[in-house]
Order: structure tokens, then sequence, then C-alpha cells
């Protein structure tokens, strides 16, 4: 809610210039949330996919202490097929895998040319196949891998967009999100796509700020950049009306959103989820905004509603991510 993370304008003076903000991707992370939140406790940490789980459980506990934004986002359900046997070729370390794509569970495989890590003892692992993991025993090491991680580290040819269904920020330090009891975030995955795969798409901003004014008391804190750039995400992908927000949570965060704008003398706020070397998992898209690998857009905001103005992928370069 608007209310749990607003600021207090009303004590800062109003900037003596006019600010324009650009926002860029600093960091990064896919997180498959479904796992998490399915209801049935977390495996054994000495089990593989235990371990696997809890270091997910673990990153995603770390960002609600911090002020990163997060989008919910829906997949195609994509699951191994168990009913089929995986296949080597001859020569090299390809593996091929049968999978099952959708509600309908479209029969598919996908090819992957695995990498001999540097620990391995084994010259090709021996595999175990689940239905959401696939486990690759090199001897000295077990390599745990969901099968939408092979979707994002390896070129399966599996192509379909991913849906933003919410926005919203990750600190809480009731980690009501991490625990699956945000409200809202289970109101948009039962009223979104039952039968897609749910994930976190969490992300931390860079924001550039152009001014005239020399006063570092007129600078914006980062709850302030990441309260307006909420705003500027949900008005982009949700639009004015989110059928998931009530009109009490709507009216709050207009009027905390024209303060802000008013205070720091935001004249127009320019957003880019693009980056150099973002994979097939960033074609995105929702209700409100087209596909897109990149989603470049304007925002102004007026009485506290945002205004959008989508521009041309090509508007500017496209960012890199820092190391």
């Amino acid at each position: 809610m608007p209310g749990e993370n607003a600021t207090e304008p009303s004590h800062i003076p109003r900037s003596s210039a006019p600010q324009v903000w650009t926002a860029t991707v600093a960091e990064t992370k896919f997180y498959w949330y479904d796992l998490l939140v399915d209801g049935s406790p977390l495996p054994d940490f000495r089990d593989p996919v235990g371990r696997y789980l809890r270091r997910v459980q673990f990153a995603i506990d770390g960002t609600m202490e911090k002020r990163l934004l997060y989008f919910l986002v829906a997949r195609p359900r994509l699951r191994f097929d168990l009913q089929r046997n995986v296949s080597w070729s001859f020569f090299s370390l390809k593996l091929t895998i049968p999978v099952l794509i959708g509600a309908e569970e479209r029969k598919s495989t996908i090819t992957i040319d695995l990498d001999v890590p540097f620990e391995a003892t084994y010259k090709k692992p021996l595999v175990q196949v689940q239905d959401k993991f696939l486990l690759l025993n090199w001897g000295a090491l077990v390599e745990t891998l969901s099968i939408h991680d092979l979707v994002q580290r390896y070129e399966t040819g599996l192509a379909f967009p991913g849906t933003v269904l919410y926005v919203g920020q990750t600190h809480d330090p009731a980690g009501r999100l991490a625990k699956g009891h945000h409200m809202a975030v289970n109101r948009a995955r039962d009223a979104g796509m039952v039968d897609s795969d749910m994930f976190l798409l969490i992300q931390r901003f860079d924001v550039k700020v152009e001014t005239a004014a020399t006063d570092l008391s007129e600078e914006a804190s980062m709850r302030t950049h990441v309260d307006l750039l909420e705003g500027a995400l949900i008005g982009y992908f949700e639009g004015p009306t989110s059928r998931l927000r009530s009109e009490i949570e709507l009216g709050n965060r207009r009027d905390h959103l024209a303060e802000l704008q008013y205070t720091y003398f935001l004249t127009k706020l320019t957003v880019d989820l693009g980056f150099q070397g973002a994979d097939g998992f960033y074609d995105l898209e929702s209700a409100q905004a087209g596909r897109s690998r990149r989603h470049l857009f304007e925002c102004s905001f007026t009485a506290g509603a945002p205004v959008i103005q989508r521009l041309p992928d090509n508007a500017r370069p496209l960012p890199v991510l820092r190391a």
C-alpha cells in the first residue's frame, strides 16, 4: 500500500529547479515463485532439490529488506515428460530431453549442449529427471536445474513471452511476499493464468537525475525513487484502473505521487527495462503493454496519475548491466 512506503515530502522545500530522471536496470533476477508458495514444505537441505529451493528462498527473503521492484510474471506451463527417456548424441554432451508444454501438455523436446564443470570427476553426468528439475551428477558435484533454468541458460527454441500481472515493491519487514502471504499477489495469481507458471522478476534500478539545482538537500531518497518508479510501472503494465487494486489504494497512491512529483519538481521520468544480453525470458507483455524485450517509455504525472508515452526500442542506446 502507498501509505506503507510513503515519505514525508511536506517537510522538504520544493526543488529550486525542474528535474528529469532516467531509470535503468542495475540488477535483475527471475525466481520461479510457484516452487516456494505451493503450500508444501521445502525438501531436506541434504537433498539436491532441497538445497536449490532453500537457496532461492534465502535470496527472496533477502530482498524483503531492500527497496527493489518486482513484477509477477506468468509464463506457459512447462514440465519434463517423465513418460519418455532422455537421449545423448553420439559424439558430444548434447542432451535431448522430452518436455510437456502448456495446460494441454503438448509434447516437444529441448536439446542442450552441456559444459563440464571444473569440479567434475565424470566425463558425462548421470541424469535424473523430475517433473520440474534436472539433476546432473558429475561425480564430485550434483547440478540442480529447474526446467525454466534450462530455458534461460540454453538456446532451447522455446520462445514465448511472459505476461506481467502485478507490480510492487519488495520492502516488507513482515516478508509477506516471500512467505506467499501477499493477498494482492495471490489474487493476481488466481485471477491471472491458473494453468501458467508464475515468476517474480526482481530488479534494482539506477536513477540518473538531470537538474540545474545544486543543493544536495533537494536530492530524492531511494525510497522516493522507488515510489515514483512503482507508480510509473503500474501505470505502464496495469493501466489506470487495475482491477487488482482497490479505489482506496489507487487514490492514496495518486495523492502520494502528486506530492512527490511537486516536491521534487519532476517533469519527466524515463524508464528503460532493456539491457544488453537480455534473453528470451525478458520478452514481456501485459493487457496494457504490447510485447517487447525492452519496454522503454516516458512518464509524467498529472495530479498523481501517470501519463505514459511509449518510445521506440531504438530511441536511446541499450544500457549495459554492470558486472
